[in-house]
């Protein structure tokens, strides 16, 4: 089964959009290209944060996961929601290629016991060593000032695990708002995730929250690394 690459862009906000197109549309323009948008939403310990309609609008119409989460679940739930939506786009297109091979009811969870076991267990094989393309977009908006610590020691603990994976990975971090654009670049793709950490120092929150322009000008990350990878071919 040729998986060709994984490609995930993990938006990490409170969910607080005051400008710019609506979100959820650029993550169903993302996942038309490919792309899973997956959406963690960051809340204040008293769990009164506005925008958790939003974050789980986002994730839907970008094929991905979503999570409320406080700031101290948050490295743990970094973590998860990157395996969890690799494992997501793999069961996906092993249900389409069984709908292509058997009929259009067939998917994973109406095969046998025996057969569902025996797929998981390659569903985890295939997740540590297809190749990985993951984007970070992270909300440095005021309403985020007080949860940015919890972001840096959760991209911390991301860089660690991701260094671990058998496949090839490359890694972008992006921010927004930007200086002079919705977003900002902070690293460009790399295969080493320790690169995360190094931007740490200079993550500093402000300014307004277009979320929706963020992501579109995210995507054209992943347009520049496909033709990239092309040249490389």
């Amino acid at each position: 089964m040729n998986m060709g690459t994984i490609k995930q862009l993990l938006l990490l906000t409170d969910g607080c959009s005051n400008t710019g197109e609506d979100p959820a549309m650029m993550a169903a323009f993302a996942r038309r290209r490919g792309i899973t948008v997956n959406v963690i939403g960051i809340v204040q310990d008293s769990g009164s944060d506005s925008g958790l309609d939003e974050i789980e609008a986002i994730a839907k119409a970008g094929g991905g996961e979503s999570r409320i989460v406080q700031a101290a679940s948050l490295s743990e739930t970094v973590v998860n929601v990157t395996r969890q939506a690799m494992t997501g786009t793999i069961y996906s297109i092993i249900n389409e290629e069984l709908r292509g091979i058997l009929n259009k009811e067939t998917n994973v969870e109406s095969l046998p016991p025996a057969v569902r076991s025996e797929i998981a267990e390659k569903v985890e094989d295939i997740s540590e060593e297809a190749a990985l393309e993951l984007l970070v977009l992270t909300d440095m908006s005021a309403s985020m000032k007080m949860k940015l610590p919890a972001v840096k020691e959760a991209l911390y603990d991301l860089s660690m695990t991701m260094q671990s994976r058998i496949g090839p990975s490359s890694f972008s971090l992006w921010t927004f708002p930007g200086k002079y654009n919705a977003a900002e670049e902070r690293i460009g793709w790399t295969t080493h995730a320790n690169k995360l950490a190094e931007s740490f120092p200079q993550l500093v929150s402000g300014g307004i929250t277009p979320t929706g322009p963020a992501i579109r000008q995210a995507l054209s990350s992943f347009l520049e690394m496909d033709e990239y990878d092309e040249k490389s071919v």
